[in-house]
């Protein structure tokens, strides 16, 4: 028998802080949103342990991590992050298309003259008293 250390892989999902809750890992389990080294898995209670590979989605990003060790408990970030090994790709650059705002606020006139001229209601007039 062989003595590597397992830990079930909504346990552990919770442990390294990937979700708030081991509710929440359970349920993404169960949805089929875990692959363990390429496999769709269904069942919370399946056991991993160190060289896994987990494949999941959080928020908008796909992760991939490699299993380091189980731990024993869910402790602080520090701790958490030395459980597994990211290989997931860089995030992308997010572009919201909001324009960079460069210099002071502007003031409330200057605000309803941005307002208008992004609806196509400018007055060439308006403000010119």
């Amino acid at each position: 028998m062989t003595d590597t250390p397992s830990i079930r892989v909504d346990k552990w999902l919770w442990h390294a802080r990937f979700f708030k809750s081991r509710g929440l890992s359970a349920k993404a389990v169960s949805d089929g949103g875990i692959r363990v080294d390429g496999v769709r898995i269904s069942k919370p209670s399946r056991s991993v342990g160190p060289g896994n590979t987990l494949t999941f989605v959080t928020g908008n990003r796909v992760r991939v991590v490699r299993i380091l060790d189980v731990g024993t408990r869910r402790g602080p970030a520090p701790e958490a992050q030395a459980l597994y090994e990211d290989l997931s790709p860089p995030p992308e650059p997010r572009d919201d298309g909001a324009p960079v705002r460069t210099g002071p606020r502007p003031t409330k006139k200057e605000r309803r003259r941005m307002d208008a001229t992004r609806s196509g209601a400018l007055d060439p007039f308006a403000g010119s008293e």
